[in-house]
């Protein structure tokens, strides 16, 4: 089985935290915390301050590791190092990537369809 390596960020501000939804490939529509797979001799932390720029265009400073999330999905084995992320002053993402994004408070987390890996980040949250 194919194993990919990623990063998401958990982007706080003050008690919300923001969510995006997928727009594309077999898990689009699914929800999950922004980021994406990391690049040869990037860092978790660098791969995910370069992937939110790309997706959102958005600055971030990464801070405390939250857990790293272990999952088989059918075609795959997914590795996913979950951050703390705060935006940039002034800072506002866009979504240049996914088809909506909200900002959820720890009580509506399980409001939107997570996908299964964000699952248990989710869990880590609560």
């Amino acid at each position: 089985m194919k194993s990919i390596e990623v990063v998401a960020g958990v982007i706080v501000d003050g008690g919300r935290i923001f969510a995006t939804q997928r727009g594309y490939g077999d898990q689009k529509d699914g929800w999950e915390f922004p980021g994406g797979k990391m690049e040869p001799g990037e860092t978790p932390e660098l791969a995910l301050v370069r992937e939110l720029q790309e997706e959102l265009a958005v600055k971030v400073k990464v801070g405390e590791k939250i857990c790293t999330v272990e999952y088989d999905y059918p075609k795959f084995h997914l590795t996913m190092h979950c951050f703390y992320c705060t935006l940039a002053a002034g800072c506002k993402p866009k979504l240049l990537e996914h088809e909506d994004a909200k900002w959820l408070d720890r009580t509506n987390l399980n409001t939107v369809s997570w996908l299964p890996a964000d699952v248990e980040v989710v869990k880590h949250l609560l």
